[in-house]
Parts: structure tokens; sequence; C-alpha cells
């Protein structure tokens, strides 16, 4: 039996070891605060599903809450700053 994946053209073009881009990394380093505002979030939220909140679970998850609202808001600020021809 002839293998037919060896006659075909590779439709996306191989990387070395498929690392990411320059600007890949500096989007990631850019989310980086809301990804781990919204990381300490759910490890809140996660905690509660066996057992009942408690107060300071509320507060908790308040506090999470809010700071991925604030990492939110300074990462559309940080974009809206950075559009050409200050568009926002």
């Amino acid at each position: 039996m002839e293998s037919i994946a060896a006659l075909q053209n590779r439709v996306t073009p191989w990387s070395d070891g498929l690392e990411p881009s320059d600007a890949e990394l500096d989007a990631i380093e850019t989310e980086m605060p809301l990804i781990l505002a919204e990381v300490e979030l759910l490890d809140a939220l996660i905690a509660l599903l066996d057992r009942p909140a408690s107060e300071f679970d509320a507060r908790r998850i308040r506090r999470a809450r809010n700071r991925v609202l604030t990492a939110r808001t300074s990462l559309a600020n940080q974009t809206a700053a950075s559009l050409p021809g200050g568009a926002a």
C-alpha cells in the first residue's frame, strides 16, 4: 500500500519546533495580569464547589472579581492607547 500523505503538499508551513513568535509572546506578556486575575477567581470558585460559601469566601470571590475587572479595564485602556490615530 502506498502512502498518499507523502505525495501531498503541506497546507501549513512547518516551523522550527512550533514555538510561538515574538509577537505572540509579547501579547501573552501584555495579557498576563488579566490571566493571573482570572486564575485567582477560578481558584476561589473551585474551592466552593464542595462546600457552602462563608463570609470569608464571599469576600475572596468579590476581591478576585474586582481584580479581574481592574485588569480588564487596564488592558482595554492599554489597547485603546496603542491604536493609531488615537481611535478608541
